[in-house]
């Protein structure tokens, strides 16, 4: 998310108005996890808008709308899906993977069904699908035939680590409520393309969540060594600090001697407020 309202004032500007939210984001961060287009896809004037808000070098992670993962299962989607990349196309390489967010119940007997639409997805979009079936977790038959379709057709999968989230019982209403709708899955640091993606869901407490992400050092490390380009997002219950814990992740990160690309610069007129930076 970009627009989050309990942003502005602690790290955006207190005058940033609705609908602004994004450039001032971009100060931040280097990508952002597109949500909105999960629930609707917006008008193209939008899409410009972000484009414009946005330097080259920004990437949009967005989902699929849920009519064609959730609804029709990925299934006679074609025109959907058609209209919906038309409606990225002004993001041109701002863009970054296109994520398929599959119910938990889309299991090993559809594996078919996504390897279809896989195969028929323009390949100008970078694919990755993040699933939430158990049975893609246990290290199986349906585990591998998923990991080897994906790393046929070039598709990343979206790894969620929410180990932190549950590694204690929730201790307010927000913690309570990620407990209900986050699944608890096991963490695969397996990356197969050259943009692995990782979510790491921790807790309100910074420090908690800053510890939670300590053994995602190395793997990540790893990867820049191999000359992919990881791109990592972290969020806690309320999403409050998640703009500081992001560049905090990269600090720790550049602290193990990783080499990095540099984050954008935060203006001095914007707050930076927060534990982790007291």
């Amino acid at each position: 998310m970009w627009a989050n309202r309990a942003w502005v004032g602690p790290f955006l500007p207190p005058s940033t108005r609705p609908g602004d939210e994004l450039a001032q984001y971009a100060h931040w961060c280097t990508a952002v996890e597109g949500n909105t287009t999960f629930y609707a896809s917006p008008p193209i004037e939008t899409v410009r808008r972000w484009r414009d808000s946005t330097p080259e070098s920004f990437r949009f992670v967005f989902k699929l709308p849920r009519t064609i993962t959730h609804e029709q299962r990925l299934r006679d989607i074609d025109a959907e899906l058609t209209n919906f990349l038309r409606l990225l196309e002004p993001l041109g390489p701002r863009c970054g993977p296109v994520t398929a967010q599959l119910p938990p119940s889309f299991g090993p007997g559809d594996v078919g069904v996504l390897a279809a639409f896989l195969r028929r997805a323009p390949d100008s979009v970078r694919w990755a699908v993040e699933v939430r079936h158990p049975d893609f977790f246990n290290g199986g038959r349906a585990h591998d035939n998923l990991d080897r379709l994906l790393a046929d057709v070039g598709a990343e999968r979206v790894i969620l680590d929410t180990r932190t989230l549950f590694s204690a019982p929730p201790t307010n209403d927000e913690e309570r409520e990620s407990w209900r709708k986050k699944p608890q899955l096991a963490v695969i640091p397996k990356a197969l393309t050259a943009t692995p993606i990782v979510r790491i869901v921790g807790r309100m407490d910074e420090a908690v969540t800053r510890a939670g992400w300590q053994g995602w050092l190395p793997v990540l490390a790893q990867w820049v060594e191999e000359g992919r380009t990881p791109i990592v997002f972290v969020h806690t219950p309320d999403d409050f600090s998640a703009l500081p814990l992001a560049r905090q992740l990269y600090e720790d990160l550049a602290a193990t001697g990783c080499v990095l690309d540099p984050l954008p610069h935060v203006p001095e007129h914007q707050a930076i407020q927060g534990s982790l930076f007291d």
